[in-house]
């Protein structure tokens, strides 16, 4: 066979693992679980919903009103930590509670983040330690461009009393508006759960993978005590995995699944927009190291790229082994991807465009390590961490 039917060969036998062996990843059936036990009238926890927040402005009139407005049983209020704005968030997040009414806001800042803290933790550490002091069992941790309907946080806390959980996470549904929104975001989505398969994560015995989405993290309290939490994590960029990491290693139950009801409004409409987004993390997901960089590389190249170029290259040379392998795993590929194209409501056509999206990836990844080197790694809001930790041991 020639060199290219080999590289299709092994593409489709990747592809195999990938469809039977890697926890199922491309389904979208882990949805938040119906509780167990009923949670009597008067017995809803307390929860603090902690909002760490910088230059959000232009987002906070869409998701803020959302967390006041929660038709939550129990005693709930909400903390907003502005990070050092200079939009006025924190002034608008007051005068939108003035108007909207509902649930308590406090506004904080805690002022420029100390050494070796990264600002959403810091950020965090301050509106965690406020709320302690009402002592809520469980912290509703939500970024500020993340909008909730009426009922998110009581069947947030229900399903985490119900089964018995220390942390409930919900992957929010991000906006799909733009061409490049509609190319890249749900291939985001998908990779993720390619990385850290929801249902390896949320089994209970002997789990074979830990994440969570910052944007919706239920939190027992009394398991962010035990995990020293965010203290533990302090450096890390990456800061959903690793607060699942931290959580897991204190002994704590974790789930990981798809929102329904749960929405990101921050727009991305330009590549440009997006491709910061990735690529400020993206070296850090692979600890700043060179070798696994290159096998990254050379993974995507294989596993995404090698098919439509040996369906192409076959059917031109008439090397009929390249093309049938080839074909077949770029048709396994976009099978896997139309769960999550359905999931976010888009042309199922777009499957076949994923070969591309994982190019975009792949340099976007590229592009990372390059500005890591440069020394402007992980640079978000005005604020640039050259050497972050994507999940610190310690």
């Amino acid at each position: 066979m020639s060199a290219i039917a080999w590289i299709a060969m092994g593409s489709l036998a990747a592809w195999g693992w990938l469809l039977l062996g890697q926890g199922f990843f491309w389904r979208t059936d882990q949805r938040l679980p119906a509780s167990h036990a009923r949670v009597e009238p008067g017995s809803w926890p307390r929860v603090a919903i902690v909002v760490p927040a910088r230059d959000e402005a232009e987002v906070l009139p869409l998701s803020l009103p959302s967390l006041l407005s929660q038709d939550y049983p129990g005693d709930a209020e909400v903390v907003l930590v502005d990070d050092g704005s200079t939009d006025g968030t924190g002034k608008l997040a007051g005068e939108l509670a003035a108007r909207y009414g509902g649930l308590p806001l406090t506004v904080a800042s805690p002022g420029e983040p100390e050494h070796g803290w990264t600002g959403k933790l810091w950020a965090l550490r301050h509106g965690i330690g406020l709320a302690r002091a009402r002592d809520p069992e469980f912290l509703l941790l939500t970024d500020a461009d993340i909008a909730h309907e009426p009922d998110s946080l009581r069947r947030l806390v229900a399903a985490a009393v119900g089964s018995d959980l220390d942390l409930v996470s919900q992957m929010a549904r991000l906006r799909v508006a733009s061409l490049w929104e509609r190319l890249v975001v749900p291939a985001f989505v998908y990779f993720f759960a390619q990385l850290y398969p929801f249902r390896w994560i949320n089994r209970r015995r002997r789990p074979l993978a830990t994440a969570a989405a910052g944007g919706c993290v239920l939190l027992r309290t009394e398991t962010a005590e035990r995990a020293r939490v965010p203290e533990s994590i302090r450096q890390a960029v990456i800061d959903d995995v690793s607060l699942a990491r931290a959580v897991r290693r204190a002994g704590g139950r974790i789930w990981l699944g798809l929102a329904e009801r749960v929405d990101s409004v921050r727009p991305y409409p330009r590549l440009a927009d997006l491709w910061r987004m990735v690529s400020r993390s993206a070296y850090a997901q692979l600890r700043h190291n060179p070798l696994v960089l290159a096998g990254t590389v050379a993974g995507l190249a294989v596993v995404y790229l090698a098919p439509p170029v040996a369906l192409l290259a076959g059917l031109a040379d008439g090397d009929g082994v390249a093309a049938w392998a080839g074909g077949l795993a770029w048709a396994v590929m976009a099978g896997t991807y139309l769960p999550m194209l359905r999931y976010y409501r888009q042309p199922l056509w777009l499957a076949l465009t994923l070969p591309f999206t994982a190019l975009l990836y792949l340099l976007m990844t590229v592009d990372s390590a390059v500005q890591h080197y440069r020394g402007r790694g992980a640079a978000w809001k005005g604020r640039t961490y050259s050497r972050p930790e994507a999940a610190p041991d310690r």
